[in-house]
């Protein structure tokens, strides 16, 4: 066993041997070769060959073998020839079997990855977290609506897929001159042109198919625009306009908005809606110039068509990132106002914002690559923690609804963790302690503003109404 081990780490020497033996019957060669395949079935013994081109092999080994070359009659040419042969035609035979399997296994690993990196899978990761925010955004029956989920969010993947696919297709040139994509799959040639053009035909025809198939035509025509607009469009503009971008930024708003509609039939212009849809638009424009501007040389490379790649100081990218930093920052204001979230999300909004608007500040004033990537890696924790809040403190979980497991267990939680963050709420025990003083009562658990808002109605309606009865009262007194 310990030899054929030997011999398996030795494959290389042994065809070395081989053409050592094609070169040259001497009988000092045929000596080095006895002794080489002493050593190769002796443990413990060292060989070591210094070079695998040169036209002599040296082995190192121990006294005892050493001897056995110098003072035992070798073989005849002819007879050592064939033994040689037959182990290293052995030898091999035996690790050709052992790595087979291992052989299919790795190229079918490659094969899997290339194809992964071909659709983006790191980008549409974010398709499908995005689109399932949207989807359990409606507060619908989540549990009847299980498949519906899931032709929802895999046919938008591969709709994602197919789009991006294409890009890499259209854009296999300018990739092989940046280094950001130069181990994309048709760069390295993991993958031809022919099969990527099969993957992103298959993607597509397939994402919309199940959309048609398991949502609604309101949906399937968004995820069939999207397949346009980034392979289309947007891809069209990157080499030639600086406006790409702003493209670009449509084709991420879409995705919630597919969520929501396929999870309400189709209604494209509820506020929910809106306001997610707007939230991925004015999140990733300065994500993505963040990004730009720190490879604007690599762009360049490439011959994109890039903002940052139009001006030395960076003055107009600072200016568009700190721009649509404040847009975003107002968007749990509307948000709360327009009664989709409750009060808590415009305050826990501000703490959201205010460091996400402090590092766009820092690049408008100080345009460098470490202030820029602050604000690429910002945009990495703050579009989760926005999308969490959101859900968090939306006023679908107060919405009476017809009994589903999923959606009960989700709104149960979701009330508990409200009223976990109402018992550590500092302006809540202020207030509380206000009312207690002044009216005797004990500590109610509706002075935060998270529950405040349902009563707010009626709060100003006994307002307005005791302010009526006090003018009232004073005018007839005088």
């Amino acid at each position: 066993m310990l030899s054929i081990q030997i011999l398996r780490r030795n494959a290389k020497n042994h065809r070395h041997v081989l053409r050592l033996l094609d070169q040259s019957k001497r009988r000092s060669v045929n000596c080095e070769l006895q002794c080489c395949i002493g050593a190769a079935c002796v443990p413990n013994r060292e060989v070591r060959w210094f070079s695998s081109h040169s036209s002599s092999a040296t082995a190192t080994i121990g006294k005892n073998a050493t001897a056995d070359c110098n003072h035992r009659r070798p073989l005849s040419s002819t007879t050592q020839e064939l033994s040689l042969r037959t182990t290293v035609a052995a030898t091999i035979n035996i690790d050709d079997d052992d790595s087979t399997g291992t052989t299919k296994t790795k190229t079918t690993s490659s094969k899997t990855s290339a194809y992964l990196q071909l659709g983006k899978a790191k980008l549409s990761g974010l398709v499908v977290t995005t689109t399932l925010t949207g989807f359990v955004a409606a507060g619908g029956p989540l549990y009847e609506q299980a498949p519906l989920a899931a032709s929802c969010l895999v046919g938008t993947t591969l709709c994602s897929f197919s789009a991006a696919a294409m890009n890499q297709i259209y854009e296999r040139d300018r990739d092989a001159m940046m280094k950001r994509t130069q181990q994309r799959p048709m760069v390295t040639g993991a993958l031809t042109v022919n099969e990527a053009k099969l993957a992103a035909a298959a993607w597509g025809v397939g994402g919309t198919t199940l959309l048609a198939v398991g949502t609604d035509p309101v949906t399937t025509l968004l995820g069939l625009t999207n397949i346009g607009l980034y392979a289309g469009v947007y891809t069209y503009m990157k080499p030639r306009s600086i406006y790409n971008t702003w493209v670009g930024a449509v084709v991420g708003a879409i995705p919630p908005v597919m969520g929501w509609t396929a999870a309400t039939s189709g209604n494209l212009l509820d506020l929910d809606a809106v306001i997610l849809g707007s939230t991925l638009y004015y999140w990733q424009l300065p994500h993505f110039f963040a990004l730009s501007y720190m490879y604007r040389l690599d762009y360049e490379r490439g011959g994109f068509s890039m903002l940052s790649s139009h001006e030395v100081d960076g003055e107009r990218t600072s200016a568009v990132i700190l721009r649509n930093a404040v847009y975003l920052s107002a968007i749990p204001f509307v948000s709360t106002f327009a009664g989709v979230t409750s009060s808590m999300f415009a305050l826990e909004g501000i703490a959201l914002n205010s460091y996400a608007l402090w590092v766009a500040y820092r690049f408008r004033q100080e345009r460098t690559n470490a202030n820029a990537r602050k604000v690429f890696l910002t945009s990495l924790w703050y579009l989760p923690s926005w999308l969490v809040l959101f859900l968090l403190h939306s006023k679908v979980w107060d919405e009476d609804h017809d009994q589903d497991v999923l959606r009960d267990n989700i709104s149960e939680f979701v009330h508990r963790v409200r009223d976990k963050g109402r018992k550590m709420c500092l302006h809540e025990r202020v207030l509380d302690h206000h009312a207690s003083a002044d009216r005797g009562t004990a500590k109610s658990d509706n002075t935060c503003p998270v529950a405040l808002t349902k009563k707010a109605p009626a709060v100003i309606q006994s307002t307005a109404s005791s302010a009526i009865e006090e003018c009232e009262t004073k005018k007839d007194f005088f």
